[in-house]
């Protein structure tokens, strides 16, 4: 027997999670499979398999979905970005898809180009509009400089409103699975603005460890990225993100976390803490060093 999608609520069939293995995704997932929602995680690795690069992959990981949150990586800033939001979301359409929620970024050209894609798919839409996370600093790209005592990044004073992940999903979450949400665009930003130096403060203050803020040059970062062997996606984005965005254009509070959950966003304090008492910043031992 045939199913009539338009009989069918997004709460009652399958939320497709893509990044599901990612920093918001895998929160997504843990958050829906705790309410008892049908989810499916999306990535290279699941089954069905799903493959941004790969269209083939695509109907699989769609079948039977109401509710999709859409998380491209390594960033919507990406060239070529903009093409692949647009033909998932027509293949999302097609398919039966009612709601979509879309994690963009703040200040980012590429990315309002991609919100306007999924708010003129003709279905339910939210929108989750997050820059930097406070989770790249424990389990992202600058967890090593941590460890090692110094971030060194190429950002001077402009101050930043980090966000914490765990925000981030609980509020892609309510949008999944609650009335209320759709057509509303949540800019998520922390409850104050840090500049890194600030953070590395932070850091140091939570963890009990001297952690150094160190300035250098935009060109030596590149070149360390490059060295480091990071995908040259991931070097692209880091550029990007430094030489554009981190221009003072974000540097202002939004109240996205309070309008979608009704309660205050995570200071970056609290966060620090969290993180310091499970001992991912601990300095690793002469003995692991040699190990390593």
């Amino acid at each position: 027997m045939k199913v009539d999608m338009n009989s069918i609520t997004p709460s009652d069939g399958m939320t497709l999670v893509l990044g599901g293995t990612g920093k918001t995704g895998r929160r997504v997932v843990d958050r829906l499979t705790s309410r008892g929602v049908a989810t499916r995680v999306a990535s290279r690795s699941a089954d069905p398999s799903f493959d941004w690069n790969d269209q083939s992959t695509w109907d699989a990981a769609l079948d039977g979905v109401t509710a999709a949150y859409v998380s491209y990586a390594p960033d919507l800033a990406i060239p070529g970005a903009t093409d692949a939001i647009r033909d998932f979301v027509e293949k999302a359409v097609e398919q039966g898809v009612q709601r979509l929620v879309l994690l963009s970024g703040r200040g980012e050209e590429e990315a309002q180009l991609c919100e306007r894609i999924v708010q003129e798919a003709g279905i339910e839409w939210t929108v989750v509009r997050a820059s930097w996370f406070n989770q790249n600093f424990s389990d992202g790209e600058f967890l090593g400089m941590v460890l090692d005592g110094a971030i060194a990044l190429p950002a001077g004073d402009v101050p930043e409103p980090f966000v914490d992940v765990d925000d981030i999903a609980d509020v892609a979450v309510a949008a999944l699975t609650e009335d209320g949400h759709a057509g509303e665009i949540y800019e998520v930003t922390g409850p104050r603005m840090l500049t890194f130096a600030e953070v590395a403060g932070e850091i140091a203050l939570a963890s009990g460890r001297v952690i150094d803020y160190i300035q250098i040059p935009k060109e030596a970062f590149a070149v360390g990225i490059a060295e480091s062997g990071a995908p040259d996606d991931i070097a692209w984005l880091l550029d990007y993100l430094f030489s554009t965005v981190l221009d003072g254009r974000n540097a202002y509070l939004c109240d996205g976390v309070q309008r979608a959950l009704g309660r205050e966003p995570t200071d970056f304090s609290e966060y620090a803490r969290r993180i310091a008492d499970t001992g991912v910043w601990n300095a690793p031992s002469i003995e692991e060093e040699v190990a390593a």
